[in-house]
């Protein structure tokens, strides 16, 4: 079996399929509204967009800050999920890049429909469109959050609080051994539960 059959693919819809069934709306028609409203005039702060769509629309925070990301890249030269991936590992955060891929490469064999998908802040994990992880870069470690609601948080296992509201366990990895068995076996249950 090659290599690259293995590797997560890049989940590239998520999001605005979702936000679409949910709303009814399509990117385009969020731009038009939020143009109507007077939103899109120099000054307005994301968080007012991300307000009103929040209680005229019924999404969660995340969602309506995709819809504030799409309107503000719409204006922008189009930028590949492959570029969103390497903007998670520029600068300080280059050293766990590798770490990264081998956690994705390893990840992607637990079965099919594994993909990524990049968010401003964080990489998402998907099995078949639904998240059972996250991996967040910093200078000094990688954070990895699991999905496995009604597991007990223990050890390095930690709860996630507020750092990640659809994680329900954080893992801080400061040294790439910290990448081992234990870990995949909890990432490997939140695939499973996915």
């Amino acid at each position: 079996m090659g290599e690259t059959e293995n590797r997560p693919s890049i989940d590239k819809s998520t999001e605005p399929d979702y936000i679409k069934a949910k709303t009814g709306k399509t990117p385009a028609d969020f731009k038009e509204l939020v143009e109507k409203k007077g939103l899109l005039r120099p000054g307005v702060k994301a968080m007012e967009i991300v307000t009103w769509l929040k209680e005229g629309f019924g999404l969660g925070h995340g969602h309506a800050m995709a819809i504030v990301h799409a309107l503000k890249e719409a204006d922008s030269p189009p930028v590949s999920v492959d570029e969103r991936i390497d903007d998670h590992f520029s600068g300080g955060r280059s050293g766990w890049r590798a770490t990264y891929d081998n956690l994705l490469k390893k990840v992607g064999k637990f079965g099919e429909g594994v993909s990524i998908s990049p968010t401003d802040t964080y990489l998402s994990i998907l099995k078949g469109g639904k998240k059972f992880a996250v991996v967040q870069a910093t200078s000094n470690r990688l954070d990895i959050g699991i999905k496995l609601k009604g597991v007990r948080a223990k050890g390095r296992f930690e709860d996630s609080g507020p750092w990640k509201g659809m994680v329900t366990h954080r893992v801080r990895i400061s040294d790439p051994k910290q990448i081992d068995a234990e870990l995949f076996t909890w990432l490997k249950q939140a695939y499973d539960k996915a």
